[in-house]
């Protein structure tokens, strides 16, 4: 008998469309010989199923739906929504009470991870080497003279909980820090205050769900804008190759350091790291533990150059959740 599978997607924050993106790979991808697939829609208090043009609301008690009668538990849940409440642990603390399994990292790690600052903190302690930031809340006196002598000029202010490079600000004068740090504000109630480290983008995809801890081929970000901001990301203004055309060095630093982080931070499902390489010297930047997925998506070439075909991949992902 067939498995119902939900394929959560949407969400609350300024990934939204991205989601969308992602959740329609993943539902093109996984077997419908072997799955019953059903994208749910999860904005604000608004939960639904949507088929053959008809919204099926979802009872968020046993998270079900009903569909002409006929009432639909499922079985597992692939979540495909970036940031909020997908991203942050509000959606796996929701099944876990539920007890129904899903696709990404557990309720904590997913909390901890999507906060920069404290996931970083706490990486700084196990020797993974970063960037300096100074990390601001809203109601604190900001002293500017400070930041700057701790971070430098140029550096970065962002969102401490965004994704997607949403509120990111490339700052190149100190005059440019406050409207920097209120623009990001207006995406995060907490923001960072970051060191320019100028070197190679490189990024790592990581899972687990083939039963050991395997990263996946890199790849490197060339950005035709000043970062790798939502622009380049999505709307093909960057230049991204995978496998990365990286010496033997900067590919085993990498790789090592994101499956040490991955094996610290107790991470489950496909995760994906991202640095910046100085003198083949890896800095880590985030952890993103619902990567994007969509076709522009940096998982999905990683995949591919591995050797995996998205369906198969998919699919491995797809029983690995259930097993959780």
């Amino acid at each position: 008998m067939k498995k119902n599978i939900a394929v959560a997607m949407g969400g609350n924050s300024s990934e939204y469309e991205v989601s969308l993106k992602s959740a329609n790979v993943v539902a093109s991808n996984i077997d419908t010989d072997l799955y019953n697939v059903y994208k749910i829609m999860v904005r604000g208090k608004e939960w639904y199923c949507e088929k053959d043009d008809h919204q099926y609301p979802v009872n968020k008690d046993d998270f079900s739906i009903d569909i002409n009668g006929n009432k639909i538990n499922f079985d597992g849940v692939f979540i495909a929504i970036h940031g909020s409440p997908g991203e942050n642990g509000l959606l796996q603390g929701y099944f876990d009470l539920l007890e129904i399994p899903y696709s990404s990292c557990l309720t904590f790690q997913s909390a901890l991870t999507f906060n920069k600052a404290m996931c970083s903190s706490l990486l700084r302690h196990y020797g993974v080497v970063m960037a300096k930031a100074k990390y601001l809340k809203r109601s604190q006196q900001i002293d500017f003279s400070e930041i700057v002598d701790l971070v430098g000029l140029p550096c970065f202010v962002k969102p401490n909980e965004a994704g997607s490079s949403f509120g990111i600000t490339k700052v190149k004068t100190a005059d440019e820090l406050l409207p920097a740090i209120e623009y990001a504000f207006e995406f995060d109630k907490t923001v960072i205050v970051e060191e320019f480290i100028e070197g190679r983008e490189i990024t790592c995809g990581v899972h687990n769900i083939e039963g050991q801890i395997k990263s996946l081929p890199l790849t490197e970000i060339i950005s035709e804008n000043e970062f790798f901001d939502y622009e380049a990301k999505y709307h093909g203004a960057s230049n991204e190759i995978t496998p990365a055309k990286v010496n033997d060095e900067i590919e085993r630093k990498v790789s090592g350091i994101s499956k040490l982080i991955f094996e610290t931070l107790d991470l489950r499902g496909v995760c994906r790291v991202d640095f910046i390489v100085k003198d083949n010297q890896p800095y880590f930047i985030e952890v993103n533990t619902v990567p994007g997925l969509s076709e522009a998506s940096l998982v999905p070439q990683q995949v591919t150059a591995a050797g995996y075909s998205l369906k198969s991949f998919f699919n491995s992902w797809v029983e690995f959740s259930l097993q959780q």
